[in-house]
């Protein structure tokens, strides 16, 4: 045991006085005369001997008493390791500044009680001492250390940040710059409300050589209610035409969220409002109907009235209008007259047809849908590319030729998760049933008669049933045999027939249903730009290829200051890198060479939205180590917090209490148990 303060223990001094008070007590004599003292002698001696061992045990606790606070005083402490009082130390102190900061508690902001406790330790050491302030930003600038007075100035410039690391991210970037410093004492702090999103998935326990206060900042619990997701129902976007947004509303609280008002605005206009109710800790799917979009990009953002936490109140959602619909057919050298009379009766589609020896692979992501009809055998070059094209979220519909190659197609649809044609079946059937529950037949047909006329079909390929096609089959022939189906693949879809255009098959190409298939199919598809991308994800965003110049570099402008991302040409589209510089959520445009080539809308994560926290126990259990400990970010329990993270456990508090002890005995000691008669009694004949 050492003391921080040994100066202190030459109070110890102290307890010659009680010893003097017992050993000089000076009692008054009272003689009092009787004619037998005999048994009044006896009596003297035995009061005289209880009396004496009373006074002894008084002296003893008010020594103990006294000398216990002088030890308090001195602070005693039991060291973690080698005393390390006069070196250096460096010392790593993260500041949270995620968006749940912005919470409130009696102090204030916890951004702001969190800047004072960062200043608190600082002033806790050395004017020699060295600090590193990091934050959520993981800037540069923070990889140094600093003096006192610098480390002041940088906390006061700390502001909120859109970004998330986890706990093990953190304390694993601290450790990384104090191994580098060669002999210093080194210590890391981490100053957070500890949201349980801090701790991350697949959690493990965090071990450092490096001991680590976790200084814990409590909010006042609150409600949240936010957007978590958005889509359109429709891929395709037609000037004037109805439109359904889905919004995926979050209640985070443990209690149910009544009318909640949801606000949708396109440009600047409102196109939509709601109210919705939200079950406790729950997602609800809710849809908001619009109408007069025009052509062009549409800056949308859903507004959700929640308040007190606001920073997530607000998502923002980017689109495409466009006057005319493109459609790639690619042909087996002669257009597909049924294709080309579908695609040319409506303005709004603008069909290019093109061989299939002479298909341009760098305009294929610029089609939302790619029909292939009538092509013998597909080239490997071309099947690459389209499996690419759907990855990526492209369409494509497929009808086999007669008398196909039929490697080649299964070449093709195998390794994107669908069927392909595998025999010819010879025979007369007529299809059995259509699915109106898919979303190509969904709100498609106002009245359905009980005996519909469907296709009939003198001969079809049988496809594959392989089990990891995941299929949804839109035309059934008798025995549950698939005659037209639907397969997700990976951003997109494929969709295949069993017959060719072509009437020795089947009369599909003549029949009713063939338009409405066709324009569905064209309408629900697209692979345009998802509709918004999330800030904190160091992933690139693919996007049309872009033809850029030395002179005049792509530049993102929106929020903030101009941003110039990283361009890469990959294949037949053009990747952008934004480095972490996109710090503010909104919609940005995307300036090539003065003109508009995207506009991109960014969010927040939200996982900062689940004001949701770790308790002591589980932050030990994440941290564990004996020289690690967590503490409340109260002014009194930092200091304490440093003094341990500095020397070692302290026990000052323990001589306190120890003392208190000794004076509650000499209590209970002179009150509760008095002698029979305080003064002495000499009994003479």
């Amino acid at each position: 045991m050492k003391f921080l303060f040994p100066a202190f223990l030459f109070g110890l001094i102290t307890l010659v006085i009680p010893l003097i008070i017992h050993l000089f007590h000076l009692k008054r004599t009272v003689r009092v005369f009787f004619s037998n003292v005999q048994f009044l002698k006896n009596i003297q001696r035995s009061e005289s001997s209880r009396r004496k061992l009373k006074q002894w045990i008084i002296m003893l606790v008010r020594m103990l008493a006294l000398a216990f606070l002088v030890f308090a005083f001195a602070k005693p402490y039991i060291p973690s390791g080698a005393d390390n009082r006069y070196q250096q130390h460096a010392v790593s102190i993260f500041v949270d500044n995620s968006y749940s900061m912005e919470a409130i508690n009696k102090e204030g902001s916890l951004l702001d009680q969190a800047r004072s406790r960062a200043k608190e330790l600082a002033a806790g050491y050395g004017l020699n001492d060295k600090f590193q302030l990091l934050t959520q930003d993981f800037e540069g600038s923070h990889q140094r250390l600093l003096s006192r007075q610098e480390f002041y100035d940088e906390v006061d410039k700390i502001k909120i940040s859109p970004h998330s690391r986890t706990l093990k991210e953190i304390i694993d970037r601290q450790t990384s710059l104090l191994d580098m410093q060669q002999g210093p004492s080194k210590t890391i702090f981490v100053i957070s409300d500890f949201q349980k999103n801090l701790i991350g998935e697949n959690a493990k326990k965090i071990v450092s050589g490096i001991p680590i206060s976790l200084v814990k900042l409590k909010a006042t619990p609150l409600p949240n209610v936010t957007v978590d997701s958005a889509w359109l129902v429709s891929a395709v976007h037609a000037p004037g035409q109805s439109e359904k947004l889905i919004a995926s509303l979050h209640n985070y609280a443990d209690a149910k969220a009544e009318k909640i008002p949801v606000k949708f605005l396109v440009n600047g206009k409102q196109k939509a409002l709601g109210s919705f109710s939200v079950g406790p800790r729950s997602i609800q799917n809710d849809t908001l109907s619009f109408s007069g979009l025009e052509t062009g990009w549409q800056n949308a953002e859903i507004q959700v009235q929640d308040n007190p936490i606001t920073f997530d109140n607000s998502f923002y959602l980017t689109f495409r209008v466009s006057p005319r619909m493109p459609v790639l057919l690619i042909d087996g050298g002669a257009p597909n007259k049924y294709l080309t009379t579908v695609f040319s009766t409506d303005s709004f589609f603008a069909p290019v047809e093109s061989s299939y020896g002479n298909v341009d692979y760098a305009r294929l992501p610029t089609f939302p849908l790619i029909v292939l009809s009538d092509i013998p055998s597909i080239p490997p070059g071309l099947t690459q590319q389209l499996q690419r094209y759907v990855k990526n979220g492209g369409t494509l519909a497929v009808f086999p030729p007669d008398k196909a190659d039929l490697a080649s197609y299964q070449a093709l649809l195998k390794p994107i998760g669908a069927s392909y044609p595998e025999g010819l079946v010879t025979g007369t059937e007529r299809v059995e049933r259509v699915n109106l529950q898919s979303r190509l037949f969904e709100n498609t047909f106002e009245d359905i008669p009980k005996q519909p006329d469907l296709p009939l079909v003198q001969k079809y390929y049988r496809l594959s049933t392989d089990n990891r096609a995941v299929e949804e089959k839109l035309f059934e022939l008798p025995g549950h045999l698939s005659f037209f189906s639907d397969y997700p693949a990976g951003e997109g879809r494929v969709y295949l027939s069993a017959v060719p255009l072509n009437t020795d098959y089947s009369n599909l190409p003549l029949h009713a249903l063939f338009v409405p298939l066709m324009y569905r199919m064209a309408l629900l598809s697209g692979h345009d730009l998802p509709l918004f991308y999330t800030i904190d994800r160091d992933e690139g965003i693919e996007m049309p290829r872009i033809q850029t110049s030395d002179r005049a570099p792509v530049k993102l402008l929106g929020p903030g200051p101009a941003i110039i991302p990283d361009v890469r040409q990959e294949g037949t589209g053009t990747w952008l890198y934004f480095s972490d510089q996109i710090k503010t959520p909104g919609t940005y445009k995307l300036v090539n060479s003065d003109s508009i080539a995207a506009q991109l809308a960014f969010n927040n994560s939200r996982s900062e939205s689940d004001l949701s926290y770790l308790s002591d126990k589980q932050l030990r259990e994440n941290v564990p180590g004996k020289n690690n400990q967590v503490i409340s970010a109260t002014a009194s329990t930092v200091k304490f917090g440093i003094s341990e993270a500095r020397h070692g456990p302290e026990l000052w508090k323990l001589c306190l209490i120890l003392a208190l002890i000794c004076l509650a005995v000499e209590i209970v000691l002179t009150r509760y148990l008095p002698a029979k008669k305080q003064n002495e009694i000499v009994a003479t004949e």
